[in-house]
């Protein structure tokens, strides 16, 4: 396993390019097994979550060709069903948690989609109940073995139905709108996800030929079609890289510049960091980020705490909660964090504790920062990232901290920023991958 060593304390200047989103272009990569015409998609991050569902569609029968360094074609024309049933399949797919997104394009086009239990952040349950009761609405038959926690579900036509989805997942909605686009009839999804990534996702799949209207919204009615055709598609900037850059600024008491981050995009992410008072300018689609040698934390109009939560889109992102809740540790004032997705998200702030942060975590879910005005210094330690968002604020801490920090599984960091030590280095930060 590899590691980062970072020499904190040092001020960065220049211009990031945010990497292609990633999770929208899980979606996307899933999508090309509903044609068997050619895709191509533009803005793909190399990153480790990304790569691996490439190598599964290429070991589908997926033919794949890279057409420069982040632009794919794509052509799913002679597709190997017999992988689905493979131990390699039950060993690939159950490494990543977006492999479960193929299920929904392979039922529709193929009559059958089969996964391992996805693998992932280890941030708390994530189950995949809607997915599954999606697909057996639309009429495929549900089946699981326990032994091997393998997931199948099969059906000789599937047909339009109404359904109320029990929760707004991003994923599930996906998931269930590649399998209706090509169902017999109309299909509506109420309380559907209605994320940018999914907007994009309705998107492309008109451009093939689907008929989907509600886009945006949290109901989407979906003609179902006989077949789809090829396209071109490219994925917005990553809303969350966006975010963390930020993070990187503010606590690195940076100037920065962030380029075409399409602003129409962001939602609530630009408001929650202003009321945490940090400083930044919109440049046409960049984000101008001068230095802050201060912030402070806004309280509500009635003067008491402000509270920083995440909620389904347009609700602030739970993927940047750990972000925001890293920069509150230098802030003036005080914030509570209150993680609702997820329970096991907020567990690195031991590591933030031990650096000198005043964090008190009230439960799993809820964390008090009492902000420290860049007084104190946070301090330099050795820390293990668990998963994608924790390392990278871990790895924002560490930049701003006095003193030369480890840390180890940087894997989790990864899998979802492209290349992140040389674009750090690039701005000026001292940091260096070590190779065990």
């Amino acid at each position: 396993m590899a590691s980062f060593k970072i020499e904190g304390g040092h001020k960065l200047k220049g211009t990031i390019t945010p990497q292609g989103a990633k999770n929208e272009v899980l979606q996307i990569l899933c999508a090309v097994l509903l044609t068997p015409e050619r895709v191509v998609v533009n803005n793909v991050p190399d990153i480790i979550d990304v790569n691996k569902l490439i190598f599964i569609l290429g070991e589908l029968g997926v033919k794949v060709e890279k057409l420069n360094k982040n632009s794919y074609a794509f052509q799913a024309d002679e597709i190997n069903l017999d992988y689905l049933e493979s131990a390699d399949f039950k060993r690939d797919g159950g490494s990543l948690r977006g492999s479960i997104m193929i299920v929904g394009p392979l039922l529709a086009r193929f009559g059958r989609g089969y996964i391992p239990r996805p693998g992932g952040d280890k941030i708390g349950r994530r189950r995949l109940d809607t997915h599954f009761e999606g697909f057996i609405r639309l009429g495929a038959k549900f089946r699981y073995n326990k032994e091997e926690y393998f997931y199948g579900v099969e059906a000789d036509e599937l047909f339009g139905t109404e359904m109320l989805l029990d929760e707004a997942s991003v994923t599930g909605t996906a998931n269930i709108l590649m399998a209706s686009v090509l169902a017999t009839g109309t299909t509506t999804i109420y309380n559907a996800a209605c994320e940018p990534y999914i907007q994009q996702l309705c998107k492309m799949l008109n451009s093939m030929g689907a008929t989907i209207t509600g886009v945006g919204s949290n109901l989407l009615k979906i003609e179902g079609v006989k077949k789809l055709m090829g396209c071109e598609h490219t994925v917005l900037p990553d809303m969350i890289e966006i975010g963390s850059w930020i993070g990187v600024a503010v606590m690195t008491k940076s100037e920065l510049t962030i380029k075409n981050v399409s602003w129409e995009n962001l939602g609530q992410i630009p408001n929650v960091f202003r009321k945490l008072g940090i400083q930044f300018e919109k440049r046409g689609d960049d984000i101008y980020i001068p230095e802050q040698k201060s912030y402070e934390i806004q309280s509500y109009i009635d003067g008491s705490v402000l509270t920083v939560s995440d909620a389904p889109w347009p609700g602030f992102t739970p993927d940047l909660l750990s972000i925001v809740l890293v920069i509150a540790t230098q802030a003036k004032g005080t914030v509570l964090i209150h993680q609702k997705m997820f329970e096991s998200r907020l567990f690195f702030v031991d590591k933030l504790i031990d650096m000198g942060a005043k964090v008190i975590l009230c439960d799993p879910h809820r964390a008090t920062v009492i902000g420290q005005n860049f007084e104190s210094a946070l301090k330099a330690t050795k820390m293990t990232s668990p998963d994608i968002r924790a390392g990278i604020s871990l790895l924002i801490a560490a930049l701003s901290a006095n003193g030369t920090s480890i840390i180890n599984n940087i894997e989790q960091i990864d899998r979802g920023y492209e290349n992140i030590e040389a674009r750090l280095k690039s701005i000026g930060a001292k940091i260096e991958r070590i190779e065990d």
